[in-house]
């Protein structure tokens, strides 16, 4: 138990009295520590929970001068003030001044008689503080033992349980996603907001920090989980007490154990699924029926799967320069390693564990087939951030090669851009425009829409004839969105075909026209209401 001024008030050896009717709010101060000053102005020189003990020999007479005094060493973070009295002291009672400053500062101030030194309010203070970290010490020992004993259980949960009962304080166990693994709460609760802001922000560090925060009057914290990868996270609800917060880095080191012991379990269920993804893109025509009693082996039971390729191979770290056989195969073996244990991550990440890496170093890739519903890029920014990765589009199970067919193919798009690409009918043309130069695809669409910028409603024409070709030639769906007439949408492209020479039933002219609408939906630089180009700047 900390020692409090109470408990030194309550010690008969020491005969300390107070000089006014101190609150008992006041009398439950922790004591830190014992020092003796005579300096007019101590606060400067304390850290915070003292004893200041004082003879009073520069104190001064003057209410105002004893008020500038204790507020020094109430601010100061003094808990408590002593005034030494006896014979060849200054004072054989405390001045009514100084007890009348400390009352109206709410500092307590008591009185030291003449038969008891300093030294041995000092020496009781250090030994109480001393037998508090002793007691803290066994507490922290007990619950390291407790929890070493859990540890030769089965699973997280008796660990949870352990630390709860020995520290009052919640503990929760997720994958690095966010999904819970295990809890020592009876019953799972909804967890705050706020813990899952910090669940978020530690796992995108990996294992390099932890967070704290508050929520609803309680003390989050999370920590990472995990030997050399982030296997976990740690949620603690609750403020552990010193005890319980010396344990903290053993119950991390335990968990962060299990969960290695986990994946190294789960390395032939790994192996199985991998295999299974192979047998499956090996049958060139697999029919419907087996492609899909495949995929539910494994777990994966969405209609509709898209196939995802990330490329795994790293490069040497700056400064190092790999030279001769000995160190180019370590650096292979670096890279395929890189590449088993991303490959891992994504299985226990994704719904069903579909994963495989094809290749060796360094061209390593990991191949993947995940549900359509699945928000795969929230997945590779977790697991596989800063690599290239393509994304294929959602197909029927049969059709999966296809998919990851056409994720290889962007891989390149990928590295170029920095960040995943997607295939999907809407974005497929857009990664094309994405990576040409500005200028010359806004030169194409005046080339292609120049003669209706210059006619009378010439905006008109543009939007009406953009929006025809993105509800892809429906003229109900095309009036209903202009909110005009459906014959005002065909008298408007009639016109809008004579004016550019153009045939809408021509698929290639039907082609520049919606590329030259996408174009100047883009709104670049450069150009002016309506995608007219911009007036020069004046003086040019």
């Amino acid at each position: 138990m900390p020692l409090r001024i109470s408990d030194l008030l309550a010690r008969p050896d020491l005969r300390l009295s107070v000089t006014y009717d101190v609150p008992p709010e006041l009398l439950a101060r922790t004591i830190e520590a014992a020092t003796v000053s005579d300096l007019p102005t101590p606060g400067k020189w304390l850290q915070g929970g003292e004893l200041l003990m004082t003879i009073g020999l520069l104190l001064p007479m003057e209410p105002a001068a004893c008020r500038a005094y204790v507020r020094d060493a109430a601010e100061g973070g003094a808990a408590c003030l002593a005034l030494g009295l006896g014979q060849g002291l200054p004072y054989q009672e405390a001045p009514e001044a100084l007890v009348a400053a400390a009352e109206e500062a709410g500092l307590p101030l008591l009185t030291v008689p003449d038969e008891v030194p300093f030294i041995a309010v000092t020496k009781a203070v250090f030994d109480a503080r001393a037998d508090e970290q002793r007691a803290l010490l066994h507490r922290a020992f007990a619950t390291q033992r407790r929890l070493t004993a859990a540890a030769a259980g089965d699973g997280l949960r008796p660990m949870l349980t352990e630390w709860t009962a020995a520290t009052g304080v919640g503990a929760t166990v997720l994958d690095p996603l966010g999904r819970l693994l295990a809890t020592s709460e009876h019953e799972q609760r909804a967890l705050p907001a706020q813990a899952h802001d910090l669940l978020k922000r530690v796992a995108a560090r990996g294992l390099r920090g932890s967070a704290s925060s508050t929520a609803a009057g309680q003390q989050l914290e999370v920590q990472p989980l995990g030997a050399r990868r982030l296997r976990g996270l740690l949620l603690l609800t609750g403020r552990p007490d010193d005890a319980a917060r010396s344990v903290v880095p053993g119950l991390v080191s335990l968990l962060s154990l299990e969960l290695e012991r986990r994946h190294l379990r789960d390395e032939p269920e790994r192996r199985r699924r991998s295999a299974l993804l192979s047998e499956l893109l090996a049958d060139e025509d697999p029919t419907a029926d087996r492609a899909r009693d495949m995929l539910r082996s494994a777990g994966l039971t969405a209609e509709r799967v898209r196939g995802v390729v990330v490329e795994a191979g790293g490069t040497p770290a700056p400064g190092r320069t790999a030279t001769g056989p000995a160190a180019s195969g370590a650096a292979d073996a670096a890279v395929d390693g890189a590449a088993q244990e991303m490959a891992a991550d994504l299985a226990l990440a994704v719904p069903g564990g579909l994963v495989r890496v094809v290749g060796g170093a360094p061209g390593a890739v990991i191949e993947a087939v995940v549900g359509e519903e699945l928000d795969i890029r929230e997945v590779l920014a977790r697991f596989a951030p800063h690599c290239p990765a393509g994304i294929g589009p959602a197909t029927a199970p049969e059709a999966v090669r296809v998919s990851l067919r056409q994720a290889a193919g962007l891989l390149a798009v990928s590295r170029s851009g920095g960040v995943p690409a997607e295939a999907r009918q809407s974005q497929a043309s857009r990664l094309l425009l994405d990576l040409g130069d500005r200028r010359t695809l806004h030169g194409y669409a005046d080339s292609v829409l120049g003669p209706l910028d210059l006619a009378d409603h010439g905006e008109e024409l543009i939007a009406t004839l953009a929006a025809w070709l993105e509800t892809g030639g429906a003229w109900d769906a095309t009036s209903r969105r202009l909110g005009v007439h459906r014959h005002t949408v065909r008298n408007r492209l009639d016109k809008a075909m004579d004016l550019t020479g153009r045939r809408l039933d021509d698929p290639d002219d039907r082609f520049d026209l919606w590329l030259a609408t996408r174009i100047r939906r883009g709104g670049a630089p450069g150009t002016g209401p309506g995608g007219r180009p911009a007036p020069p700047p004046p003086g040019r």
